[in-house]
């Protein structure tokens, strides 16, 4: 397989570490954050704009490609790389967060789950042999296991059900994974209760799997949980393979994440903030369309150096965001990807110069 994952450097107070995440379409260097593009596009931005926010991997998503175009015309294609123009390496996820964010219009049993398309109406039957086979003719990198995600709250013995189930799902993911170019992951769930959290870890070390990831989390449950829940998963997964927080990327979530030793992320919320005119600008959240940026000519962040910051104006982007211009989506997600991705390249450097907790103290 070409895949390997070297850990470069390590924190001297926490877990957190610096590597090096090698696949068959390049490098990621970790900790990063990953940009998401469900459709096999990152919203609004072209995949050169998206290689210059210093993104290295992006996500797109197994149950939307499967809907729309289908995973026939992505194989004819070529494979996401070439049918999205993307050189570097791509995540898919499996559909089981939908199995989640869908739950009024599916239906649950041993062997798979049972969807109302939100398209059309159209009954769509995902198992997890469906999972792998649809992800297998994507051509992802990293494919991600079938999993039942349950929702916060619920209760203990639904947990339990949902990540028994999580781990006999794995085995037939296993089981029905043909192809070496592509690795495949488990995910570990639990809801919000550590000792199932460590149970679940430890189960799908068995698989002896490329990496892993946390899911489950950023489902409803607060912050204070989130950290809860991966400090007390993540030391359980190995230490030389990748651990992957799925679905999480903000400033605080992703620092204390990194803390427990985590590697990657991947999260919406940039271009979602930027359609709806807010722009991140470290770590706080501003409204553009407010009338105080009306009139102010100086840089979005003059300490960022992506293409919005360097060519344009809190006032040029104000008045876009007003007239309902689509550039101005363009522009702040540019932004916004690249306050994510350079936030995580720091926290690198920070690592690497064991300089980590002085330098995000604020954040811990």
């Amino acid at each position: 397989m070409n895949f390997s994952f070297q850990t470069q450097e390590h924190c001297s107070q926490t877990h957190a570490r610096a590597g090096v995440f090698c696949t068959p379409h390049g490098e990621v260097e970790t900790p990063r954050f990953m940009p998401v593009g469900t459709l096999a596009n990152v919203k609004t931005v072209t995949p050169d704009q998206v290689k210059d926010t210093g993104a290295q991997m992006i996500l797109a998503n197994t149950y939307h490609l499967h809907l729309q175009p289908g995973e026939a015309i992505v194989q004819q294609g070529g494979g996401l790389h070439q049918f999205m123009g993307w050189d570097g390496p791509i995540l898919t996820d499996s559909g089981g967060f939908q199995v989640f964010s869908l739950s009024e219009m599916r239906s649950i049993k041993e062997e798979g789950v049972t969807f109302r398309s939100p398209r059309d109406g159209q009954i769509i039957h995902m198992a997890p042999e469906t999972s792998i086979q649809i992800q297998n003719a994507l051509g992802a990198d990293v494919i991600m296991a079938f999993d039942e995600c349950p929702p916060y709250p619920a209760s203990r013995e639904s947990v339990v059900e949902a990540t028994d189930r999580t781990y006999r799902w794995l085995k037939r993911c296993v089981e029905a994974h043909q192809r070496p170019d592509q690795a495949l992951f488990g995910i570990v769930q639990g809801g919000v209760y550590p000792d199932l959290r460590e149970q679940a870890a430890r189960s799908l070390l068995e698989f002896d799997l490329p990496g892993y990831a946390i899911g489950g989390v950023s489902v409803g449950e607060p912050s204070e949980l989130i950290e809860k829940i991966v400090q007390a998963t993540a030391p359980v997964l190995p230490a030389h393979k990748p651990r992957y927080l799925m679905g999480v990327g903000t400033h605080r979530e992703m620092v204390q994440a990194i803390a427990a030793g985590v590697d990657v992320f991947d999260c919406v919320i940039p271009t979602r903030l930027a359609r709806h005119g807010s722009a991140m600008v470290r770590g706080d959240r501003w409204n553009i369309k407010n009338a105080r940026f009306r009139e102010d000519f100086t840089p979005l962040d003059e300490s960022c150096s992506c293409y919005t910051c360097r060519t344009f104006t809190r006032a040029y982007l104000s008045h876009l965001l007003r007239a309902k211009e689509i550039l101005a989506y363009t522009l702040l997600s540019i932004h916004n990807i690249t306050e994510l991705v350079q936030f995580t390249q720091r926290i690198r450097r920070a690592i690497l110069g064991d300089r980590f907790v002085e330098e995000f103290h604020d954040w811990l």
